[in-house]
């Protein structure tokens, strides 16, 4: 373990991380909005979704350094008197783990999909294609639309650990299709080299020569990927819970504050909606910063 680190803090991605402003204020403002969100019964100044310390009288309350503001609440409350700067807290708490588990889940599906296609070939692969090519003629949202409707319509009165995981699942099954394409143009390179062609003729069976030589190969573009692909789950799920079909009202993520802020946006109170929303660019905007700076660190011609 201390070798590799030893390596890693010696290796190039290391050295253009350190040269690389942009990545560095990119990095500090992913890790500060984490921290906060995995910390956020630690560092909230209050539990904005426990319903005894509500009080409906702080309804509204413009951010503390507006006139009518209050030093109790930094950033103002919503329209139900729920303190806006822990709400932010819990929320990016929600947006982020949605958004990184329908990530993760989707590089599982796409990362198989496309190494069985690229290494097998032949009806499979023009099958696994042909999905991937009707996937990619819908919009994502729009898939996402119809199977988080579809779920919610089966299960009516789900509880709300169901819900969560029937948007993960429609976040998921719109984002599989790039990671399978991506995978199985570098797979289809990697089958046709010696280490692949050494491997079969002593014997080594197909499954195993996917999963201990090819997929350690392929997996670079996937990382890149799956980096930005972190920011368009979690906007993914902030429209979905904007439209009312996302998260569980009981647990609002950032896209459900903003919903609720755009009520009250013509009629003064501007920061219900502005704050989340600028929690959300700082998020994706870090997010997609980040990416395209792993893009460019582990792409030796950029180099």
């Amino acid at each position: 373990m201390k070798q590799a680190l030893h390596r890693f803090f010696d290796g190039d991605v290391w050295h253009s991380f350190r040269s690389s402003p942009t990545a560095m204020v990119a990095a500090g403002i992913a890790f500060v909005c984490l921290f906060c969100a995995l910390f956020a019964n630690v560092i909230a100044p209050h539990n904005p979704f426990d319903l005894a310390t509500l009080e409906l009288g702080d309804s509204r309350l413009p951010p503390a350094w507006s006139a009518g503001g209050s030093a109790k609440y930094l950033l103002g409350t919503d329209d139900q008197g729920r303190d806006l700067l822990s709400a932010l807290m819990y929320g990016a708490r929600i947006s982020l783990f949605v958004g990184l588990a329908s990530v993760i889940v989707s590089m599982a599906i796409g990362v198989s999909l496309g190494l069985l296609s690229g290494f097998v070939g032949g009806h499979i692969d023009a099958f696994i294609m042909r999905v991937c090519d009707v996937m990619l003629s819908f919009p994502s949202i729009l898939i996402a639309l119809l199977i988080d409707g579809v779920g919610r319509a089966i299960f009516p009165n789900a509880h709300d650990t169901l819900a969560f995981a029937v948007l993960i699942i429609a976040i998921s099954l719109t984002g599989w299709v790039q990671y399978a394409r991506t995978v199985r143009g570098s797979t289809m390179v990697e089958r046709h080299k010696e280490y692949v062609q050494a491997a079969r003729v002593i014997g080594v069976a197909p499954l195993r020569i996917m999963r201990r030589h090819v997929l350690p190969n392929v997996l670079g573009p996937v990382m890149v990927l799956a980096t930005i692909q972190v920011a368009l789950a979690i906007i993914t799920e902030a429209t979905l819970s904007f439209l009312g079909v996302g998260v569980p009202p009981t647990s609002p993520s950032l896209g459900t504050l903003i919903r609720i802020g755009n009520d009250f946006l013509f009629s003064g109170e501007w920061w219900i909606t502005i704050f989340p929303g600028a929690v959300l660019v700082l998020i994706t905007l870090s997010v997609n910063l980040l990416g395209d700076w792993l893009r460019d660190a582990l792409n030796p011609r950029l180099r």
